[in-house]
């Protein structure tokens, strides 16, 4: 290729001129600058060298390009570029086809019956043959499902797989009760009816892998992912770089017919710190920029959360509702830890100031969380207050605590990340106003969130985006099996009374009545918190002018299958 030609002749003779003046380590890492632009700056096909690439940061970094550990959104957006499951969800949450091109369920509402596309095609891969393919068939979702329940796997999304039957034990697990009828269709057996399952099903944990290259690879598939979806893996250099190319075979197609995607190739970088992010934003280094860093949000946002005119010529905002939660949770396994009392976690719900919160530190983007943990624009929300800023009856509470002790209490630490270090002092702030001292400690993303699976946290920051359009994605956070690690419940929180009517949730097929279980729930939960609840926040996506059909949905998700770059 001469752009490859044309790019080592440079290179070469750039190295020869540093190794004059620099270390021999400064010129391996232009070197590795070099090859990594080499990889989707020079990429051409037979009829021209000018392709489009579409860049954006993920603040928290990918560790794995595996669907099945897909816990958080970096993974999810990476392994989104990879992986189709049955159905996928469109940008209003919408359940749609897409490996299954229809599906039925049974009357008892226990058998999900799923007819497959013959059109799909796993990456190339040298385990197909040399540089070959095959095509995906039901076998292949009977091989991915069973994964996520496989404890050799020790998936952190298991759980999703709780409504599943169960075949006879012929080994260390029951294998789910996923039958491949034939190539092009696969039935599923519920043990119980759980509305829920279709969205639980577009999910990236349920994204088909090809058995052979998974077991050829084992844990090392998480960087040597295959899998159907509009990009192909090229280059991974953990916590800097990570390249998808084109995938030519795509089976998905517009209107027109014409194949998706659209782009050639997608390069995302891991810088954490969002301020240097929006700074390499604005010089272009960026097609795209989710959110904004709090100390450049008065000067990007008007008062009133919209764009700032100034650069209303160079940049588009897209802002919408955001299935997330915001909250400060408390860890109730300690009982050491004083937020396992209830009076000190309802006082310090009590104690925070949301709506000034809201207005000053995030210039009116998002709603105040004073009702529930079910977010804003999901049925089963609560419309009563539950905790409206009271500081006089924080204190009065807080007095009734066996942690409260003539007039003293022992100092206590929220846990976060640097990007929301403003936010968790201002938490700090209300807090030792009404009498409970408080510090706040910093760690990297990676570091708290192995802290949070632990329990070694005694308060964290945390956040919870719906992984799918139904409140009980929220819900399940406080069920008791679900437990951490190997689910969601992050508080250790465990209510009876709260399992039975979560239980009874996920049987109930009449849709008015399951709302009104999951608003009981929630009010049930708010009424003992293990958590404050901060705000339902809102999507800020900035995009560069070239960039067109991004969009945006309630989860966040990036895809861009869709995305076309001008030049």
């Amino acid at each position: 290729m001469k752009c490859t030609k044309l790019s080592n002749m440079r290179l070469n003779k750039n190295l020869l001129i540093l190794k004059q003046y620099v270390s021999t380590f400064f010129v391996y890492t232009i070197a590795t600058t070099f090859f990594i632009l080499s990889i989707y700056g020079c990429v051409q096909d037979d009829h021209t060298s000018v392709r489009s690439v579409f860049r954006y940061n993920e603040v928290e970094s990918i560790n794995s390009l595996d669907p099945i550990y897909t816990r958080n959104l970096s993974n999810i957006n990476g392994c989104n570029q990879l992986y189709n499951g049955l159905v996928q969800q469109d940008d209003k949450m919408h359940i749609i086809p897409c490996i299954a091109k229809h599906w039925t369920i049974s009357s008892d509402a226990l058998t999900y019956t799923f007819t497959l596309r013959d059109d799909v095609y796993f990456h190339k891969s040298g385990l197909f043959g040399q540089d070959s393919t095959r095509r995906v068939t039901s076998k292949d979702f009977v091989y991915s499902l069973n994964r996520l329940v496989d404890p050799k796997w020790a998936s952190p999304g298991s759980w999703i797989m709780a409504n599943v039957d169960r075949l006879p034990n012929n080994g260390s697990y029951e294998p789910l009760n996923v039958i491949a009828v034939n190539d092009t269709t696969l039935q599923i057996q519920l043990h119980s009816p759980y509305t829920p399952f279709l969205s639980i099903l577009a999910m990236k944990y349920c994204s088909v892998v090809p058995y052979e290259v998974v077991e050829h690879f084992g844990k090392d598939f998480r960087i040597n992912p295959i899998g159907t979806g509009p990009f192909v893996f090229k280059y991974w250099k953990e916590d800097e770089k990570l390249v998808f190319l084109k995938n030519d075979n795509y089976f998905e197609t517009d209107s027109t017919g014409r194949r998706y995607p659209y782009i050639d190739a997608v390069a995302i970088s891991f810088i954490q710190d969002k301020q240097t992010v929006f700074l390499e934003f604005i010089k272009d280094k960026f097609d795209y920029m989710s959110g904004i860093d709090p100390a450049y949000m008065k000067e990007v946002l008007t008062p009133d959360g919209e764009l700032n005119p100034k650069y209303g010529d160079r940049f588009n905002l897209i802002s919408q509702p955001y299935l997330n939660t915001e909250y400060i949770g408390f860890n109730l396994k300690d009982t050491t830890n004083p937020f396992s009392d209830p009076k000190v976690r309802q006082a310090a719900n009590y104690a925070i100031d949301k709506e000034k919160m809201i207005r000053y530190l995030r210039s009116n983007v998002g709603e105040p969380g004073i009702y529930g943990f079910i977010p804003t624009g999901l049925p089963g929300h609560l419309t009563d207050v539950t905790y409206e800023y009271n500081p006089e009856k924080a204190i009065e509470i807080l007095k009734e605590s066996r942690f409260y002790k003539d007039g003293e209490f022992p100092e206590v630490s929220i846990a976060t990340t640097s990007e929301y270090v403003d936010l968790c002092n201002y938490i700090q702030n209300r807090l030792t106003r009404i009498g409970i001292p408080t510090k706040v400690d910093i760690y990297s993303p990676a570091i708290m969130k192995d802290m949070r699976s632990t329990s070694k946290l005694q308060c964290f920051r945390g956040s919870w985006v719906a992984d799918y359009s139904d409140a009980e994605n929220y819900l399940s956070l406080f069920y008791s099996k679900n437990f951490t690690p190997a689910g969601p419940n992050y508080f250790s929180w465990k209510n009876e009374e709260y399992d039975k009517l979560y239980e009874l949730s996920l049987h109930e097929t009449d849709e008015d009545k399951r709302i009104q279980l999951y608003s009981t729930m929630d009010s049930l939960m708010m009424s003992d918190p293990p958590m404050i609840v901060l705000y339902y926040d809102r999507i800020l996506r900035f995009t560069n002018k070239r960039v067109k059909n991004f969009g945006a949905n309630p989860t966040n998700l990036v895809d861009l299958k869709r995305v076309v770059i001008e030049n």
